[in-house]
């Protein structure tokens, strides 16, 4: 008979392809009916069958069943008088008549599978494979297959680690892209934000420029009138500090120093405003401890303010005690934009209001971003986490700010929920733990 010849050795895990099973065959030289039981234990004792627990016994190709060393040991050589009574009566007397037959064509899972339905523990036989017409084609070990589920496993687990590190960068990049959106509709409003004190900014040093030639005249005549001497024309002198007095009336001081306050002022307010939305678009992944909750919401309030103004919406900040948090600030700070800009465009009435409120609760930080807009309908409202999900026009939102914002808060270790009815507004509830708190609250 010819038999395929072996591409593994006993024990070597196999790889390939789904039908992988074909590399664990083994060519073994079936049993016929024929031979005794005595020459099938001389068969074990062959080098070639030395990994084998079964030897299968075949007659035309036709698979009749197999005999296991377990089977010889316990009916025949650990019984008294077993080789006299069973040594020369044939194979088929001892031999299982319903081996486990795997079809050479499957896959080491199917092989996996029906193996851990099939066999007994400990295990004491090996498995019969058959070809595409049912006929023997070799025998199969238990524990190959085991060690090549085993390197399957560790492949697929490779192969979910890096797939879950590109999800993961996915994810980051689709935060950042998120945010830059978020920057994208916010920058013609910053850039009026920016541009009002910039202009009072120019305008107070224009005004500063002019003045300061009359001054420095003024200081200079005064300087020479003081340091004239006795032999010096006098009249001269103080004529000329007459003329620049005209030209320079000495209580202009105190303009200048207004002037000069109010241009700081303004290049005060354009540095948090820069400040601002370099916090906010920076990539911030870390953890950092003593955040001011608090200060958070008074950045968020600064980028989103030409919203609220755009809109006429009153904003009012109802603060509690909340300790220091440990999070992440840009993260929290796009969260909080995010809300109080969904607030804003919700409201499509002159008698626009945001409250929002802290407080401290089982442990959390809690934040509640409250509107009297047009609310979310209750068919709706179930759906706002979904990612890419999204009521406005095409072109005005990518569906993905909330989904967003539940996963930063949920990366946390928080929740957010959310509640509205039609038309009296929407209620946000962010909770975020609080350093070394183990309760839980429900948002």
């Amino acid at each position: 008979m010819n038999l395929p010849s072996p591409t593994t050795t006993p024990g070597e895990p196999a790889r390939g392809g789904d039908n992988a099973l074909a590399a664990l065959v083994i060519p073994v030289t079936p049993l016929t009916t024929r031979c005794s039981v005595s020459e099938a234990g001389e068969r074990f004792l062959d080098p070639t069958c030395a990994a084998l627990l079964s030897l299968p016994v075949v007659e035309a190709g036709r698979v009749l069943g197999c005999i296991t060393r377990h089977e010889l040991m316990l009916r025949v050589y650990m019984q008294p008088y077993g080789r006299e009574l069973h040594g020369r009566r044939p194979v088929t007397t001892l031999m299982d008549a319903q081996p486990l037959r795997l079809p050479i064509d499957s896959s080491i899972e199917a092989a996996g599978q029906l193996i851990g339905r099939q066999l007994r523990r400990p295990i004491t036989e090996d498995f019969v494979v058959l070809d595409a017409d049912g006929k023997y084609a070799g025998m199969g070990i238990v524990l190959d297959v085991l060690r090549a589920l085993e390197v399957k496993v560790d492949d697929h687990a490779r192969e979910l680690e890096g797939a879950y590190r590109r999800l993961k960068a996915s994810q980051h990049r689709l935060v950042q892209s998120e945010k830059l959106a978020t920057l994208g509709q916010l920058v013609a409003g910053l850039a009026h934000e920016i541009n009002t004190p910039l202009g009072y900014v120019q305008n107070n040093l224009g005004m500063t420029r002019d003045l300061l030639p009359a001054a420095a005249e003024f200081v200079a005549a005064a300087d020479e009138l003081l340091a004239a001497t006795p032999e010096d024309d006098w009249q001269q002198h103080a004529e000329r500090l007459d003329a620049a007095r005209a030209a320079f009336d000495p209580s202009l001081f105190g303009d200048l120093s207004t002037l000069l306050d109010d241009a700081l002022h303004g290049v005060r307010q354009i540095g948090d405003l820069v400040g601002n939305l370099k916090d906010f678009s920076r990539v911030d992944a870390a953890h950092t401890d003593g955040v001011d909750l608090h200060g958070l919401i008074d950045a968020a309030l600064r980028i989103a303010g030409h919203i609220v103004k755009r809109r006429n919406v009153q904003v009012q900040c109802r603060y509690g005690e909340v300790p220091p948090l440990r999070c992440a600030p840009a993260q929290i700070n796009q969260v909080l934009l995010n809300l109080i800009s969904n607030a804003a465009q919700a409201i499509d009435h002159d008698n626009g209001l945001i409250v929002i409120r802290t407080q401290m609760l089982g442990g959390h930080a809690l934040v509640a971003v409250q509107d009297n807009g047009r609310g979310i309908p209750p068919e709706v409202l179930p759906r706002i986490f979904e990612p890419f999900f999204t009521t406005k026009p095409v072109g005005q939102g990518t569906g993905l700010g909330l989904s967003i914002c539940q996963q930063i808060v949920q990366a946390h270790g928080g929740r957010i929920a959310a509640t509205s009815a039609t038309p009296t507004g929407t209620r946000f509830v962010i909770a975020l733990p609080l350093p070394g708190a183990a309760a839980t609250v429900k948002a």
